[in-house]
């Protein structure tokens, strides 16, 4: 890893390999490519939209949860950070300065960001980090996303308390495809530990083993009334009976999909990723780490107290067996109980209920909300997801065996470069990268077979990028396996684009037998999709954005043991198809 810990300067380093002319180069022409750049993306926006201006100023501030006290880094002194409300097709405008002891980097998860990966924020992919005492001014482009996205840090474990939604709303006010709620509200599913979250990194780092589990979840900030020292500051949802409430949900948990239930209410699933969805009702709600949901509920029980609750569903690792509430009021006279109802969630290791709920997402697919779901592939690619070890003097580390925990992509563990991909991209500056990523796992085996020989359990380091043609069509199927004995789910996310999921099973993908059985008519277009343990997922989408764009799972002790690649889209020939060039403050190296 690098960042707060270990981060590393290469200049001298690039200096001596000769390539400091480019840089300086570079340097010189930024400010003037800058106000190309500024003027070309007014081209790509529609003549309604609007820039929004905001400053983002990065701290470490001190917060009390669990009955003490820690510094934890914040967006202008919030936790959760500020939500952001822009209408489809907005500019969003932002300064962020570090005024933190920490590097930073800010991510917009689900922004597609077209022709301008240079906001996008994963640590030394697309921009080095944002060191202290210095700013950067992030353009973020929207263009097709519509509801709930949200944005958080992506560098170290910083995303931890660095995060927020935000919501994206039609061109026209109300224009939804389902009923107009009453009123909307945001909750963003977290967690906290009580030690510094930069010491639980470098612990499980140090050690070859897991991470320690953190010591609560929370709603929208707060653990809730089942925690110590908690009750007082619950978050409270006062509803009026017979209104249409609008959830827009964001699970910011680092390491585990979240189950979720309020009691004695059912649920409407809306959208999903910034896209709609068919609605459906169900009785809960399965999320992963870094997805959204949008969902109504209707306040239409008998005026009380009931509990929205939340829990993890984990098969393996460390993790909170604990869960967090937050409170449902009906507004009005009425003698409330003495405690709310308590929902039943589904159990933390029920498989069935997280795979199945996913696997009712449905696009709209009509007439006035069409989509496009990709049907001539011109690039098959199948990427292997798999837990990892290598051995460690004398054995000595945490994993399996006395062995160091990794993870890989087709069996290639991440390996982060001293400068970012797409500097090093953009310059020209060769020995960052290699462009060799495999396009199939480099030996097959029997993937999810209960037993995988332990020789096939260690990966090769590596800094390798997939290059894509513009508008290639390219179909993805993320293969499970049980290496390492852990066969998991693993929710993988694509930088820079959104996909359609027009597939997913348990055991091996088969390239005869599952593709007659895709969903091509109303897959759901997601930015995020959490592969079935034991199991894969096919996707498909085309690399229309040309730029540096990262993959991994976001589960972050996953990539933290580097199931990471990224994909680079080249330019396309027209003037529209081009990367557009750097922001003058673009954070060097």
């Amino acid at each position: 890893m690098v960042g707060k810990y270990g981060a590393k300067t290469y200049v001298n380093k690039f200096i001596a390999q000769g390539r400091s002319n480019i840089v300086l180069l570079s340097l010189k022409t930024m400010k003037i490519l800058h106000f190309l750049a500024i003027f070309l993306l007014c081209g790509v926006i529609s003549s309604h939209a609007k820039t929004h201006h905001q400053t983002y100023v990065v701290t470490d501030t001190p917060y009390s949860r669990l009955c003490s006290n820690k510094s934890i880094l914040t967006v202008n002194g919030k936790f959760p950070g500020p939500t952001i409300r822009v209408t489809e097709g907005d500019t969003i405008a932002i300064v962020v300065v570090n005024r933190a002891k920490e590097n930073i980097t800010i991510h917009w998860h689900g922004v597609k960001q077209p022709r301008y990966p240079w906001s996008d924020g994963p640590e030394y992919i697309t921009q080095c980090p944002i060191r202290p005492g210095t700013n950067f001014s992030q353009k973020i482009v929207l263009s097709d996303e519509i509801g709930t996205m949200w944005w958080h840090a992506h560098s170290d474990w910083s995303r931890a308390t660095v995060h927020g939604a935000l919501i994206v709303y039609p061109r026209i006010k109300d224009d939804y495809p389902f009923p107009v709620p009453d009123e909307e509200v945001p909750i963003i599913i977290g967690e906290w530990w009580k030690s510094d979250i930069f010491a639980v990194l470098n612990e499980f780092l140090a050690n070859g083993g897991g991470p320690n589990s953190s010591d609560a979840y929370m709603l929208n900030g707060q653990p809730g009334d089942l925690y110590p020292c908690s009750k007082k500051d619950t978050f409270k949802l006062t509803v009026e009976h017979g209104k249409r409430y609008l959830i827009r949900m964001v699970n910011a948990v680092m390491d585990n999909i979240m189950f979720f239930r309020i009691a004695g209410h059912n649920v409407t699933i809306v959208g999903s990723d910034g896209a709609y969805l068919k609605p459906f009702t169900s009785n809960y709600i399965a999320i992963s780490p870094g997805q959204t949901i949008d969902f109504l509920f209707v306040a239409d029980q008998n005026p009380s107290h009931y509990y929205m609750a939340s829990r993890a569903y984990a098969v393996a690792g460390a993790f909170s067996n604990t869960t967090t509430t937050a409170r449902v009021e009906y507004a009005g006279n009425y003698t409330p109980p003495a405690s709310p109802e308590l929902p039943i969630l589904p159990n933390f290791t029920d498989t069935a209920a997280s795979v199945n709920f996913t696997a009712r997402f449905r696009s709209l697919a009509y007439k006035n909300h069409p989509i496009n779901v990709p049907l001539d592939v011109t690039t098959n690619l199948l990427f292997t997801l798999s837990i990892n070890t290598r051995n460690c003097p004398n054995s000595d580390c945490e994993g399996p065996n006395g062995n160091r925990l990794l993870a890989s992509v087709n069996n290639i563990t991440w390996q982060s470069p001293g400068i970012a991909i797409l500097q090093a991209y953009y310059e020209s500056v060769n020995g960052v990268y290699e462009d060799n990523f495999p396009s199939n796992p480099p030996f097959p085996f029997n993937y999810t077979a209960a037993v995988v020989p332990q020789d096939l359990w260690e990966p090769q380091n590596g800094t390798r990028v997939r290059m894509l043609d513009f508008n290639a069509t390219v179909e993805l199927v993320f293969q499970g396996t049980s290496t390492a004995r852990s066969p998991l789910d693993h929710p993988m996310h694509l930088h820079g684009h959104s996909f359609y999921v027009v597939g997913w099973g348990y055991g091996n993908f088969n390239s005869t037998r599952d593709p007659p059985n895709y969903n091509l008519i109303d897959p759901p277009l997601q930015n995020t999709i959490a592969v079935p343990r034991a199991g894969w997922t096919a996707i498909r989408f085309v690399a229309n954005n040309p730029g540096v764009w990262l993959m991994h799972c976001h589960f972050e002790r996953h990539i933290s043991w580097g199931m990471e690649m990224t994909f680079i889209t080249r330019n396309g020939k027209g003037p529209n198809d081009k990367m557009l060039p750097p922001p003058s403050d673009f954070p060097m190296c």
